[in-house]
């Protein structure tokens, strides 16, 4: 591309030129997001090959680099997938420093993110390659902060979802539309509760077969009860959220009781179908591969939504030369996502062994979901009612 072209015209080829041109472009946002993604996924394919090959090899365990666990042949998976993990860690942070204050589309942050791909993959490989260099000391330090990285991921992430779910409930109930869609939101809200519960019937079918099934018995029960109160606040006449909006947050509430439940360790009755099963066949293989690809995808789409964490929303029109998302944003949640999938990876906690084919699962992974659950209705509720106090204290003070 002709590098004197202005601005607007080079974000209009940009918008109109095919896909495969779009590729080849030395400086292309939006294609580049999806390099970054597949860079992304390598990282993950690698440290999930790590993990499963490192733990199969027993002559490994002589190279005294790699010592880090009492049990060393089971602890050496998890110590290579915190090695490729602190490599793409690396990666993305360097770029999310170089790149967090672009604003301009050909500027020198813009062509930097967007090109130089030949030296991006070189410095990606040698990121990844560096890692294995260091003491095994300085990669057991690195995991535990990476329990705070992946933390991290997961608040952003539900905020992310919950600030979609609001803006899907805004669009639809807004004066424009409201009308238009009353039937659709009807049925959306309808369907959205009646999988809702069809979900915690099943998992007191396959997760709390018999009495003795407390803990799952409390998780189930209670997430029931957060769908409950997530309704009434929603539908109370000072909050007047409707139920679109608490019937989808019903959902992601059911789905992250769902995981950790699933992310409990076999070995009792309450457990009929687990994260793991005795040999590997190509259902659990597949299943694998999607929570990879789910992984890569959550990633993705919360690193493109930086508009959804703007403390105070900018009052300057976007022009055809402002870049089309963050570029820091996008590559902090690459760079936190690093620490999130080695944590699914070896169960959030690098002295815990994990079976082939197996991805988060653990007590503490199942924790780790049920804390999110939770904290994703807590954030969810201050949004509905935080309007209504401010509303009050304006009031009072006036």
């Amino acid at each position: 591309m002709d590098m004197g072209e202005s601005k607007p015209e080079r974000w209009c080829g940009l918008k109109d030129s095919s896909w495969c041109k779009q590729f080849k472009n030395i400086s292309n946002p939006l294609m580049a997001r999806y390099v970054y993604g597949f860079i992304f996924l390598a990282a993950n394919l690698l440290a999930w090959s790590a993990r499963d090959e490192l733990s199969s090899i027993s002559t490994i365990t002589k190279v005294k680099g790699l010592r880090v666990c009492k049990v060393e042949k089971e602890c050496l998976g998890a110590n290579g997938v915190l090695r490729v993990s602190m490599g793409c860690f690396l990666f993305f942070m360097m770029m999310f420093w170089s790149t967090t204050r672009a604003s301009e589309l050909n500027e020198a942050r813009d062509k930097w993110h967007s090109g130089w791909w030949s030296v991006k993959i070189v410095l990606w490989i040698l990121l990844t390659i560096f890692p294995f260099l260091l003491p095994s000391a300085l990669i057991e330090l690195y995991g535990q902060i990476a329990q705070f990285g992946a933390g991290v991921f997961l608040l952003i992430q539900l905020i992310s979802i919950i600030s979609f779910i609001n803006w899907l409930n805004d669009y639809f109930t807004s004066e424009t539309y409201a009308e238009r869609f009353k039937i659709h939101v009807m049925i959306f809200a309808a369907t959205s509760y009646f999988i809702c519960l069809v979900g915690i019937i099943l998992m007191y079918v396959w997760y709390a077969p018999i009495p003795s099934c407390l803990l799952n018995i409390f998780f189930i029960t209670w997430s029931l009860v957060l769908l409950q109160l997530m309704t009434s606040v929603s539908i109370h006449p000072k909050v007047n959220g409707g139920l679109l909006s608490p019937g989808l947050m019903g959902l992601y509430v059911v789905f992250l009781c769902w995981c950790a439940i699933r992310s409990e360790p076999e070995g009792d009755q309450c457990i009929r179908k687990a994260g793991t099963v005795p040999e590997t066949d190509w259902l659990n293989i597949i299943s694998f591969v999607i929570g990879i690809l789910a992984i890569v995808f959550a990633t993705f789409s919360t690193g493109i939504d930086s508009k959804s964490f703007q403390l105070k929303k900018s009052e300057k029109p976007t022009q055809e030369n402002d870049v089309p998302y963050g570029y820091g944003f996008f590559h902090f949640v690459f760079a936190v996502g690093a620490m999130y999938f080695a944590m699914l990876l070896v169960g959030w906690n690098s002295h815990h062994s994990m079976k082939k084919w197996s991805l988060d699962v653990g007590w503490t992974s199942a924790w780790v979901r049920i804390v999110n659950e939770w904290l994703s209705v807590c954030v969810y509720l201050w949004i509905l009612i935080a309007p209504v106090i401010w509303k009050n204290r304006h009031i009072e003070s006036t």
